[in-house]
């Protein structure tokens, strides 16, 4: 996969012509940077599914508060972070996404494995509904860039929820392009356990952006 300009082909570069995204360079993640995002996703972990007594809570919001204060002289403008950037990490470095890793990003088709973690429990040790919508949102990004088309932005996303997805349990999702018409592009996936059964799917429209549309 590349995190490079895309160019049309006249070798124009596509982001200026469709919407009003900006060229980001993409920035590549330091040694330390998966540890760290890694371990911020296992206090959200941690979060959700402890109850700490109040001098034990004291002492973690002093903690996370000094924690607040060493990173803060570091924050950065949207693109000058490597969150989002590295899909070599579990989602791409980010906090937001899933961390969920890809196995295939390719014009065909674009496919992940991963879990849903506590952090992603909606009850009963099911994911909750909104996280698997998420997974499948980021999944279609992904679906549009890889199959060689211009930024677009979801217009539709119909989400069927055919059995309880699990957490803490490998699960893979993939999807593709359906179709295309005009600026429309229609897609499909699927989330699946590992013995193929399918947990939930979708389709979604997603809609290349005009020029200087955010």
């Amino acid at each position: 996969m590349s995190d490079g300009v895309q160019t049309d082909a006249a070798g124009n570069d596509i982001h200026e012509h469709h919407g009003g995204f900006p060229v980001f360079t993409p920035v590549e993640a330091g040694p330390n940077f998966g540890r760290f995002v890694e371990s911020f996703r296992q206090l959200q972990d941690l979060a959700v599914s402890t109850h700490i007594p109040d001098d034990v809570a004291e002492q973690a919001i002093a903690q996370a508060e000094a924690l607040a204060e060493l990173i803060a002289p570091y924050r950065v403008p949207e693109g000058k972070s490597p969150a989002g950037f590295n899909s070599q990490l579990p989602g791409r470095g980010s906090l937001l996404l899933l961390p969920w890793q890809f196995e295939k990003v390719a014009a065909d088709g674009v496919r992940s494995r991963g879990v849903f973690r506590l952090y992603h429990r909606g009850g009963n040790g099911a994911a909750h509904g909104g996280t698997v919508a998420l997974l499948f949102d980021d999944l279609l990004g992904m679906i549009v860039h890889a199959s060689g088309h211009p930024i677009a932005r979801t217009g539709y996303l119909h989400v069927n929820y055919r059995k309880v997805t699990p957490i803490e349990t490998e699960l893979v999702v993939e999807g593709r392009v359906d179709r295309v018409e005009g600026r429309k592009i229609f897609c499909t996936a699927e989330l699946r356990d590992l013995d193929g059964t399918v947990l939930a799917d979708c389709e979604a429209l997603m809609v290349q952006l005009l020029p200087g549309q955010p």
